[in-house]
C-alpha cells in the first residue's frame, strides 16, 4: 500500500512560504510530534509546513471562490496546519518504538484513534486521531509510515471527518486522507450500532 501523503498546493502554500519572512512561524498551538529534530537528522530530504491563523488566511486567497467555496469556509475556522514529511535512503532509519512514542501523545482522554492500520514490521501503518472537547471535535492528527518515507499532518481547530474531501491537497493536507477518514469513522458508526443493539438485546434479555 504506497501512498504519497504530502502533497503541497504550489499556488498556495509555495507562495505563503515564498512571502513571509524566514524566521520560524509562531503557533498558538505546537506540533505535538516531539521527534522531529532526531528524524530530520536521519532523513535525506524533510519538507515542514507551519501555517497559523494568519498564514492560513493569506493562504486561502489563492483558493477559487467558486470551485473552493466550502473549502474556504473551512479553512476559515482553523487554527492552524502542519505538516512534516521525512524522505530516507534507505528502510530502518526510523523503528516501531518511534511510531509507538509519538501515538503515546495522543493517548489522552481528548484524543480518539479513528483509523489504525498496522503492517506487520511497522512500514506501511496509517493513523488518524480525533480531538474531542466537550463533544466536539477540535483536531485532527495524521500519520502516514512507508518503508522510506514518514508523514505527519496536525489540523488545528473545528474539523470533520467530512469536510476533509473540500481541503484535501491543499496546504499539504493528503489528497487521500478523505478516504482513510470517511473509512475510519464508517468502521466506528458500524462498532458503535452493534455495540447498541448488544446493549439493547441484554437489556430486554433482562427485562422480567
Amino acid at each position: 500500500m504506497k501512498r504519497k501523503l504530502i502533497r503541497i498546493t504550489v499556488c498556495a502554500v509555495g507562495l505563503v512560504i515564498g512571502a513571509v519572512s524566514p524566521a520560524p512561524a509562531q503557533s498558538t498551538e505546537p506540533f505535538p510530534v516531539t521527534l522531529g529534530k532526531q528524524l530530520a537528522e536521519r532523513a535525506s530530504n524533510y519538507t515542514e509546513v507551519s501555517l497559523d491563523r494568519k498564514m492560513l488566511d493569506f493562504a486561502s486567497r489563492f483558493m477559487n471562490d467558486k470551485d473552493d467555496a466550502e473549502g474556504k469556509r473551512i479553512v476559515a475556522k482553523l487554527n492552524g496546519v502542519y505538516v512534516r514529511s521525512y524522505e530516507f535512503d534507505k528502510a530502518g532509519q526510523y523503528t516501531p518504538a518511534d511510531l509507538d512514542a509519538i501515538r503515546h501523545q495522543f493517548d489522552t482522554a481528548e484524543w480518539s484513534a479513528l483509523v489504525k492500520t498496522r503492517s506487520k514490521d511497522a512500514t506501511d501503518d496509517a493513523d488518524i486521531y480525533m480531538k474531542l472537547v466537550n463533544g466536539e471535535v477540535q483536531g485532527m492528527f495524521i500519520l502516514n509510515a512507508e518503508a522510506k518515507e514518514l508523514n505527519f499532518v496536525f489540523i488545528s481547530g473545528p474539523i470533520r471527518p467530512e469536510d476533509l474531501q473540500d481541503i484535501s491537497g491543499n496546504f499539504g493536507i493528503p489528497a487521500g486522507s478523505y478516504r482513510m477518514a470517511m473509512k475510519g469513522d464508517k468502521a466506528q458508526k458500524k462498532a458503535d450500532e452493534k455495540a447498541q443493539k448488544a446493549d439493547d438485546k441484554a437489556q430486554k434479555d433482562g427485562q422480567p
